[in-house]
């Protein structure tokens, strides 16, 4: 059968070309988006009376019958029919007939792919928003479970500030919300329908683009055709945000990869999420989080590639924009496998609280609050400041943390210590000292917990809209 767009040409396409410009074996994830968007343009073209009726029921009917071929994968996909669009077309026409090649009536396929796109993301997005929902609600639960966990809090990567455990997860609560909160956000730029703009100008058909974004679930049409087939700004947009998603995946990935070592064991993660070495039969391997923390980057990368390709682009399509897809289906592929498998991978992780209490007990993470201690006492905080790094500078040539010292060693340092110094020092009394809003004091850390449940309810209520 020769190509749906032949009429104009002499010879055929060279093989090499129908290979290299072919798409079908990537777009083909767009087919039951590409038929969820023809039903809706062809039960258009009836209602405004551009085909007859019985022709729209047939179209219909072979569109329902194609579909439910692809799902059993009764139809083989020709690259020699170029994209998604056109085979479906050819198998419609092959199964109903010429009065097939109707629905194509009154649409472009530019115009065709960018709504298919817009349905698929529009539905991606839900479903990631769900996933990030799942791991919040697995990190509050570990939270849950460890606030009278101490833990080193660090910076530089040195120990820094004793806080809870609770507190440190709960600032990855507060990344993901962000990202569910973009992805939210980007759901109104998402969905708006294309459909209508034909290849660039419009149509002369007297369609009604309204109707067809109602029938899909849009919230509205593009004002403008050339704008409609060449954005892929809600593409870029995904990918920005899936890149960000995936940074703080790869973030946490990395802290548990050292805390899960040998040098830490402050977690152990479940026999189900990591693999053993095939020579070494002592070996756990946290395969996940370091192969999450690897996959950021091609995640990175898909962002990256598509803000290439769409650089110095003229109005309006171009065959460039071919190369949106692969990057969009990669990095949804890859943000679903990592989210997937991180929130039950967090929720059955087993926190080792004793080392934890180990670790804040052999270090110096108190010493700020000696420092606010003398500073209570009326000592200026630079001058405070000097006395304790002394003081700390004392404990390490003498293999002493400051707990270990007498009262006497601490007044060498400064009258202004007495018994109370060892009351201040210990992991408890540091920790809950710091009860200021967003800090790591037991009360509020339950209290952001109790402000974390309540936004996800909110984002329980926006799946719930947008899912039924």
């Amino acid at each position: 059968m020769s190509k749906l767009w032949g009429g104009r040409f002499t010879k055929q396409t060279n093989h090499l070309v129908e290979e290299y410009t072919a798409s079908i074996n990537f777009d083909k994830a767009l087919a039951e988006e590409d038929i969820q968007g023809s039903l809706a343009h062809v039960t258009m073209l009836g209602k405004c009376g551009i085909l007859p009726q019985e022709d729209v029921e047939k179209i219909k009917e072979g569109l329902h019958t194609v579909l439910g071929k692809i799902r059993e994968g009764q139809i083989e996909f020709s690259v020699s029919d170029e994209d998604i669009h056109m085979n479906i077309e050819k198998n419609l026409i092959e199964e109903i007939g010429p009065v097939g090649g109707k629905l194509h009536t009154g649409r472009s396929r530019n115009d065709q792919v960018a709504t298919d796109m817009h349905l698929y993301l529009r539905s991606r997005v839900i479903e990631i928003v769900g996933m990030l929902h799942a791991l919040q609600e697995a990190l509050i639960g570990q939270a849950k479970e460890n606030l009278d966990t101490i833990i080193p809090g660090y910076t530089h990567l040195q120990r820094a500030q004793p806080i809870l455990f609770a507190h440190h997860l709960m600032a990855y609560v507060s990344m993901f919300q962000r990202d569910a909160e973009r992805l939210i956000d980007s759901y109104k730029r998402i969905n708006v329908l294309p459909l209508g703009a034909g290849a660039l100008a419009g149509t002369t058909f007297p369609i009604d683009r309204h109707f067809v974004a109602e029938q899909l679930q849009f919230d509205r049409v593009y004002e403008n055709s050339l704008d409609a087939v060449s954005d892929r700004d809600f593409i870029v947009e995904f990918l920005a945000d899936a890149s960000l998603i995936m940074m703080h995946l790869s973030r946490l990935s990395e802290e548990l990869v050292l805390w899960s070592s040998t040098e830490f064991s402050f977690v152990e993660l479940d026999d189900a999420f990591c693999t053993g070495s095939s020579i070494m039969p002592q070996k756990k391997n946290p395969d996940v989080p370091e192969l999450v923390r690897g996959k950021t980057g091609r995640v990175y990368g898909n962002l990256m590639g598509l803000l290439t390709v769409l650089k110095s682009l003229p109005l309006a399509y171009n065959k460039d924009m071919q190369e949106d897809k692969e990057g969009m289906f990669d990095t949804v592929a890859t943000l679903e496998g990592a989210l997937q498998l991180f929130a039950p991978m967090i929720a059955t992780m087993k926190v080792n609280k004793g080392r934890m209490r180990e670790a804040v007990n052999q270090d110096f993470s108190n010493a700020t609050d000696i420092a606010d201690f003398l500073v209570g006492n009326g000592l200026p905080f630079r001058q405070a400041h000097e006395v304790i790094g002394k003081t700390v500078l004392y404990c390490i040539q003498n293999g002493k943390y400051l707990l270990d010292l007498t009262l006497d060693e601490f007044k060498q340092f400064s009258e202004l210590f007495d018994d109370q110094i060892y009351a201040v020092l210990q992991p408890e009394a540091v920790v809950n000292a710091r009860n200021v809003y967003g800090g790591t004091a037991s009360v509020q850390v339950t209290d952001a917990i109790r402000r974390s449940e309540a936004m996800l309810g909110l984002t329980t209520q926006w799946l719930k809209e947008h899912t039924e």
